[in-house]
């Protein structure tokens, strides 16, 4: 993020603050995307300083004023972090050059640039965590922190038990053997099963390639948890604020120096 005001450079006996271009502060301030960004500005609905801007054009955040059809632009560095209840057929971008819905479509409301935390594939629903803060982003993500994540997962037909050992054996992935997964049986009837699996350290796709490799078809995968945040009853393609005690144990969680333990009793009544 952009820290106004105190990236400085030399110049002589001087301080100045540093420049950056205005399609990328527009991008930063959550409005737009930088490819979006250069449109408004070439049609003419942004100006700098009260005068009709141009794309290419620099701007000193916290000092030049940067307006939208008349309205004020604000640059607001103050970390985020949300929870949404990602719907199946959106893709975890900020923008699609396919034209494809995107998380971000979802969250513009909240009024500043947010960012996936990992990500879900466009078939998949549930918890993901978005933020401004990358440090925070980049710590949770990371498979050497052994953040677990708990995902509910509809598979057909039902599971066997050598489907189950199948399931429990771990795969390779990228010439790395992957760490196994836990996994419990919640329904299994003729034709399907439901089952909750916990990652500690996910890979892209990674309960569908395990599915594949135990001939089980996903027929609806949820994730429900991440580092015992649970996604609750948060309705589909809304989002809430996290409390800022939930930050502060999820932080805590990344860094290691607590571990967390899923309540799948209260998993299994989601």
């Amino acid at each position: 993020m952009i820290k106004i005001a105190t990236l400085l450079t030399e110049r002589g006996n001087r301080l100045s603050p540093e420049k950056i271009r205005l399609q990328k502060y527009i991008a930063e301030c959550g409005i737009a995307s930088r490819r979006k960004a250069e449109t408004l500005i070439d049609e003419g609905r942004v100006k700098v300083n009260g005068k009709r801007a141009v794309i290419g054009a620099q701007i000193t955040p916290g000092i030049d004023t940067v307006m939208l059809d008349g309205s004020k632009i604000n640059h607001d560095t103050t970390p985020r972090y949300i929870m949404l209840n990602k719907p199946r057929g959106y893709v975890t971008t900020l923008s699609d050059e396919f034209g494809r819905k995107c998380v971000n479509d979802l969250v513009k409301d909240a009024g500043q640039r947010l960012f996936p935390v990992g990500r879900l594939d466009k078939d998949s629903e549930g918890l993901l965590l978005m933020t401004n803060d990358g440090g925070f982003s980049f710590a949770l993500a990371h498979p050497s922190g052994n953040v677990s994540k708990v995902y509910r997962v509809t598979v057909k037909p039902e599971i066997t038990d050598e489907k189950f050992a199948a399931l429990q054996s771990g795969l390779e992935i990228d010439r790395r053997r992957i760490k196994a997964a836990d996994i419990e049986v919640l329904v299994s009837q003729p034709g399907r099963s439901v089952l909750l699996i916990t990652l500690t350290e996910g890979k892209n796709r990674q309960i569908r390639k395990m599915c594949e490799t135990a001939n089980l078809e996903v027929a609806r995968l949820k994730r429900v948890s991440i580092a015992g945040l649970k996604l609750g009853m948060l309705p589909t393609g809304k989002w809430r604020e996290l409390t800022a005690e939930e930050v502060d144990k999820l932080k805590r969680a990344a860094s290691g120096t607590i571990k967390t333990a899923e309540n799948k009793n209260s998993e299994k009544r989601q």
